[in-house]
């Protein structure tokens, strides 16, 4: 004699998805992004943004490509003398070839919108020295 659960329907309550729940949920929040790019952030005094070379400065010692731990750095060839090219796609922003700098040549900037579809343009090559070109 056994009772038979043949003739009765089990139904199941339908089930909202947890993660559905939390989508409808922030459809009416705040957002919790800024507003860039519309509105720019007030970035701290020691922020490290994309590195400012003065080849008038630089002594052509080696020591920013050499102390470079991202290898970002490669010394070129410019008016005679050896002077870094950064490599900003390689670079980490550490700024130990700042640190490194005897003469402060290298210095930090403000400016990190450095997004390309272009890796050309995150090369900064040095450029002939300004000096030079006064004196002749």
């Amino acid at each position: 004699m056994g009772i038979s659960n043949a003739g009765v329907k089990m139904t199941k309550k339908p089930r909202i998805s947890p993660m559905f729940k939390r989508a409808i949920s922030h459809i009416f929040t705040k957002p919790a992004t800024t507003k860039y790019p519309f509105v720019k952030p007030v970035l701290p005094p020691d922020f490290r943004g994309q590195q400012v070379f003065n080849i008038n400065l630089c002594v052509s010692c080696g020591l920013c490509s050499r102390d470079c731990p991202a290898k970002a750095i490669e010394m070129v060839e410019v008016d005679g003398k050896r002077r870094p090219q950064f490599k900003l796609d390689l670079c980490v922003f550490c700024y130990q070839c700042a640190e490194s700098c005897p003469r402060n040549a290298i210095k930090s900037s403000v400016f990190y919108e450095l997004a390309t579809t272009d890796k050309s343009s995150l090369v900064i090559k040095p450029q002939a020295s300004a000096q030079k070109g006064a004196q002749q």
